[in-house]
């Protein structure tokens, strides 16, 4: 049972071996604590101060609603911001600020304008702001960092002042060119809108009669032609009919001179004239029971009855006269007797002109008829041609109308940005004046140094135990030994011994308490001093 006792304390870690080594090297383990915390916490005095002003910018979305005033410049603000931080860290501009508040003008080393930018962008720092839930940037910050707390401060209002003008800058630059970039594609599709309607016009009026649009009066006018066409045949079959009918007459009268005479006196050529007569009442009848009584047709037969019905009248009238006076047929007529022929002759010569002029009318008839086919004929295919014509137009003229809304809607997102009543950037805090150093952190370098100093001492009191060969317990003594220990001889202290390690003792707690407090009031002066 006392060997399973002494197995398990032996696997429990030895605190009274740790003590020991403490209460042996407790002022090895203090003075490289004290000397490696000194060490570094001294450094934090020595090295040079660094303060940095910071300020915050608030990213305000425009005033005007979206649905009323559409921005016309890219909403991807980081790359945005990006290319703004490029300009404003552009040598040109960070060289401007130097020398306006010559920066990095040490008296140790001239530094070149080169090794000024360089130096000036490592102490430049910006950091975004995000919101959590949409991740999305609504603010950044603008850190600088000088040997001059009033440098910093003006450095930073400067950097300030650059980006919240340089956006300005840029927004209304953008907003400007893409309003010219569209007014410059309005004017080619104005050119082009132009262009297609010359051809539209030109085309109809290359094809002027023949258009789809006209298809229903070209075929009023083909059906009004066709009948007027129809009325000038029936006509001209009149006239010549009149003209059949005014040749038989005139040989009926030139034979009436020689003709047999009848018991009454009455010559046998009046028959054909009745006949004649009669036929063309019985037309006249079958006429006006179709038509009015102004129907061309009607009114031209009525006109041909009462010349026939004249020259029936005049013939019957010289015949008798002729039996009365007793002469014979073979005298030469007189002329005021012949008058009837004449007339006859005349009428003879006018139906001539007519009928010539019935067929002029008629020829020229029917080639407009065959002019507005041809029209009608050709329709579909113009119908074709225009259909391209036009569908090119339309597609020109929607596209100009939406680039005209486009420069509308693009000018008064520019007046917008003009008005600075876009997206801005807002200064929320004013460029601080940093009361005390970012760099050295000299609370923060406190406990690098305690850490220092406490690894430096563990490792010299390890590093001493391990070349230590002394034993400096029982149980170091038999673990060595092969047999039991018997007996032990206990240690005989004299009071000059027991006195000095009372005062070694002592002097241990003494110094410990003495680091300990150099720690806490080092600490609380760089609390305090920064």
């Amino acid at each position: 049972m006392e060997e399973i006792f002494e197995e398990q304390r032996s696997e429990l870690p030895d605190i009274q071996h740790y003590l020991e080594v403490v209460r042996r090297r407790h002022v090895q383990f203090l003075i490289p604590l004290f000397l490696g915390w000194l060490v570094v916490w001294g450094a934090s005095w020595v090295l040079p101060v660094r303060y940095k002003s910071g300020t915050l910018i608030l990213v305000e979305q425009p005033t005007m609603p979206k649905n009323y005033v559409t921005p016309n410049v890219t909403d991807d603000l980081q790359n945005r911001l990006q290319s703004i931080t490029q300009q404003i860290l552009s040598r040109t501009r960070l060289l401007l600020i130097i020398d306006k508040l010559h920066l990095y003008d040490d008296g140790h080393r001239q530094l070149t304008q080169d090794e000024k930018v360089e130096r000036m962008r490592k102490d430049i720092d910006i950091e975004l702001v995000r919101d959590a839930r949409e991740n999305q940037i609504t603010a950044f910050k603008i850190y600088y960092s000088a040997h001059d707390p009033h440098i910093a401060q003006r450095v930073t209002s400067e950097l300030t002042d650059l980006f919240i003008n340089e956006n300005l800058k840029v927004r209304q630059q953008q907003s400007e060119d893409t309003t010219k970039f569209i007014g410059g594609q309005l004017e080619n599709a104005r050119a082009s809108l132009a262009e297609q309607e010359a051809k539209v016009r030109e085309f109809k009026g290359q094809h002027e009669g023949q258009l789809p649009s006209q298809e229903a009066s070209n075929l009023q006018i083909l059906s009004g032609l066709q009948s007027q066409l129809q009325n000038e045949q029936d006509t001209l079959n009149t006239a010549k009919q009149q003209r059949v009918y005014l040749q038989t007459l005139i040989e009926q009268y030139r034979s009436a001179h020689t003709a047999s005479r009848t018991a009454d006196g009455t010559p046998t050529g009046l028959g054909a004239i009745d006949q004649e007569l009669s036929r063309q009442k019985a037309k006249l009848a079958e006429l006006s029971s179709r038509y009015t009584e102004h129907y061309p047709e009607v009114e031209n037969l009525k006109d041909e009855i009462a010349k026939t019905e004249k020259a029936r009248t005049a013939l019957i009238a010289e015949l008798k006269t002729r039996s009365n006076s007793g002469r014979p047929a073979e005298e030469v007529i007189d002329p005021i007797q012949n008058q009837p022929l004449l007339q006859l002759q005349g009428q003879l010569q006018a139906n001539q002109v007519e009928i010539a002029n019935r067929e002029q009318a008629i020829n020229t008839l029917k080639a407009r008829v065959n002019n507005y086919q041809d029209r009608l004929n050709a329709a579909p295919a113009y119908e074709q041609q225009l259909a391209d014509l036009n569908r090119g137009y339309d597609q020109t003229k929607a596209n100009y109308d939406d680039l005209l809304k486009k420069q509308n809607d693009s000018a008064m997102a520019t007046s917008m940005e003009q008005m600075q009543q876009g997206e801005r950037f807002t200064m929320l805090d004013p460029p601080s004046l940093p009361p005390k150093p970012d760099f050295p952190n000299r609370l923060k370098f406190c406990g690098i140094g305690l850490a220092v100093g406490l690894a430096l001492a563990f490792a010299l009191v390890g590093g001493l135990e391990f070349i230590d060969q002394r034993l400096h317990s029982e149980k170091e003594i038999k673990v060595l030994l092969p047999i039991a220990i018997l007996s032990e001889i206990p240690e005989v202290v004299s009071p000059v011994d027991e006195l000095n390690n009372k005062k070694k003792l002592m002097f241990g707690w003494a110094m410990a308490a003495v680091i300990l407090i150099t720690i806490l009031a080092g600490s609380a002066f760089s609390f305090l001093r920064g």
